[in-house]
Order: structure tokens, then sequence, then C-alpha cells
């Protein structure tokens, strides 16, 4: 059985002074593991990687798994719109001690799906790690086709793929066409139970940053089986989920956890930008009523 199940938290990276504050992350992963959290995944988009020098890339990763010390899985975020540059971060997640690589599919660059198919594969073969794909075509202006996602899945330690599309016809084509043991893990929270229910195996959540408690009872009661308490969850947290996104992720999950008093500074680092008054008091308005203020 995979070990990439249930609710992982794609965590964000707190900033003091333009710098990692390494306190401040300590103190979000032990809230998470405080909280039921199934697995974290640091220097994925919303830990901001795209914005991270490689000796804070390799230092984010390293301090999440010593701080995690087993227990609970890192999914480390290790993907690049470079081959090689991916081979380096993944080799150096799996030299860390992560339990797999987050990969993202190349952006910018636009490859074709037999590019995507050679990118991965080469990873795959030149790190023995577990590799979970990622597709956020919203994001790489790149979209691989769920006949390439199958095909990867051939690939012996390409394990599972985060699906972002937030396209629920793309996901059940995708389970459809892979392997049973293939975990797929929804990369939206919103569609995060509809693709347990079609046989995902739970989600990388940007909604976990602020309240880890309700995505863990959500993904625990839809792996189990107990549709009635999945379904009161998700109705109780689904605006909690939509304000996440009332800016740029994870410039809203970020100032959440400020408000929260979780982190000192939820400031994002350039070209991100804060929040404009109107979606933060929105925001506001949906935390205090879910309690989180």
């Amino acid at each position: 059985m995979t070990p990439f199940r249930g609710a992982y938290v794609a965590i964000v990276t707190p900033f003091l002074d333009g710098k990692i504050d390494e306190q401040g992350l300590q103190d979000l992963i032990e809230f998470q593991i405080a909280n039921g959290t199934h697995g974290i995944v640091p220097c994925g988009t919303t830990g901001e990687s795209a914005t991270l020098s490689h000796a804070e890339h390799h230092r984010v990763v390293e301090l999440t798994i010593k701080t995690v010390n087993g227990r609970v899985p890192v999914l480390a975020g290790t993907g690049s719109n470079s081959t090689t540059e991916t081979i380096e971060l993944t080799r150096h997640a799996r030299e860390a001690g992560a339990a797999g690589a987050l990969v993202i599919t190349p952006y910018y660059n636009k490859p074709s799906q037999e590019g995507l198919y050679q990118h991965f594969k080469t990873v795959a073969e030149a790190v023995d790690i577990p590799l979970v794909l990622y597709n956020v075509p919203s994001r790489t202006a790149v979209d691989m086709s769920a006949a390439t996602v199958a095909r990867c899945a051939q690939v012996d330690n390409i394990v599972g793929i985060k699906e972002a599309t937030g396209d629920m016809n793309r996901a059940c084509d995708v389970l459809r066409r892979c392997p049973k043991d293939f975990a797929v893990l929804s990369g939206d929270d919103f569609t995060a139970l509809s693709l347990v229910l079609l046989g995902g195996t739970g989600v990388i959540s940007v909604t976990s940053n602020v309240d880890p408690k309700s995505m863990s009872a959500l993904m625990n009661a839809a792996l189990a089986g107990d549709l009635a308490k999945a379904r009161e969850i998700q109705y109780r947290i689904f605006p909690l989920m939509g304000a996440m996104f009332y800016y740029t992720n994870p410039v809203p999950a970020k100032k959440a956890l400020e408000l929260m008093g979780k982190i000192k500074s939820g400031a994002p680092r350039q070209p991100m930008w804060h929040m404009g008054e109107e979606p933060l008091n929105r925001m506001q308005a949906v935390l205090k009523e879910q309690g989180l203020i």
C-alpha cells in the first residue's frame, strides 16, 4: 500500500526579514503533526519553491525531515523546468531522508507529451526514490495527459500523481488508466473528497496549513467510507477552502497563519505581494466564522 495517503500539507515557507524563519517552520510542523496531518510537503508551490535558492531549498527539506523525525512521511518538492536541476534536487531529498519526491511538470518550456515522459523517466532512473508526479497546468502552461501519466506509471519508482487540474473528468481518466496501487492525490482541496470516492488516496492540501485537524478528519472519513461524516466536514470547511484562493496562493494561507498567531510574518517573497484590503477582509470573515481567529 502506498504511504502517500490522507491529508498531506503543502506547507508554507515562513520568512522573516527576507530570510527563512526556521523556528517558524519548525513550529508549523509541530502544529501540523499535533493536529493529525498525514504527511508534510515542503518546497512545493505553496512553499514558494520558485523563489528559494538551491541552498534555501536544501535547508527547508533538511530542516523539515529533521523536525518531523520519522513521525509522518515527508514528500519533498524537487521539481524544476530543467531535468538536470530536478535530478540534483531529487538526489538531495533522497540523501536527506525524504520518503518521496514531488516532481512538477517542467514549467515555461512547454515540453511535448514525449518530452514530459522522457523527463520523468530520466529523473526516476537517476534517483532511487519514490516519485509523485505533479500536474498543475494553471501554473506551468503545460498539461500532462492521462495517457502520459499512465505511461509514466509503468516506470518502477514513479508511484503517484498530484492531480491539480481541478477537473474530475481528468482525474477519473487517470484513475481508470493507472495501476490500482498508483497513488492519485488531489491538488485541489475542493475535489479531494470526490477524488477519494473515485479511488484516489488523498490530497496535498493548502487548507491543511490553517485547519489541519479538519482536513485530516475529512480524509480519514473519506478513506474509511464514512460518507455522512465526510460530507459534513466538506460542507463545513468549504468556505475556508475557497478563502485560501481569494488571492494568489500561498499569500492567503500565510496571512491567515499570521492572523492565527502561528507565524510571526505572513509576508511572501517577491514577486508575490501582500493581499489587498478587500480579499483580506473577506478572508478574515471566513476565518472568524470557522473559529480560527
